[in-house]
């Protein structure tokens, strides 16, 4: 039987009330095609905000539009001003923390990951960062009373 799938379309299945927002640090043309290869809506920081345009204030933006974060800026668990930004903003991110990837590797990580990440993004509530590595997702605690 033959399939109706038009040729080289993606069978990926679409992901639902899920946007993923590339930050400026992980803005690439080729993890933005393997992530909606595999199914994922993508957001360009490029496309949205200045290339300066400060953490705080992307954050405040993305947070109000319930975009997902997808990062591998480190600080930000530990920049006190970036983490209080996501935290106000109810912001939900993912920070590689695996160094040393080629950007074919990292977006291999990525895709590789994409289901738990959806399924933390859409049962988790806001706001949380979580780790990715090569082989696991994990969520980090923020500290309460924000």
């Amino acid at each position: 039987m033959k399939s109706k799938r038009p040729f080289g379309t993606s069978s990926a299945r679409r992901r639902p009330d899920v946007t993923f927002f590339l930050d400026r640090c992980l803005d690439s043309r080729s993890l933005a095609t393997a992530l909606r290869d595999a199914g994922a809506e993508v957001r360009r920081h490029r496309d949205h905000f200045r290339g300066d345009a400060p953490d705080e204030e992307w954050l405040l933006a993305v947070g109000r539009r319930g975009w997902i974060v997808l990062t591998n800026d480190k600080s930000i668990r530990r920049n006190q001003l970036e983490r209080d930004a996501l935290i106000v903003a109810g912001v939900k991110a993912f920070v590689m923390t695996t160094g040393n990837l080629s950007g074919e590797e990292a977006a291999a990580v990525w895709v590789r990951h994409l289901s738990k990440i959806c399924n933390l993004a859409l049962c988790k509530p806001a706001p949380f960062i979580a780790h990715v590595t090569r082989t696991t997702v994990s969520i980090m605690r923020l500290p309460r009373g924000r």
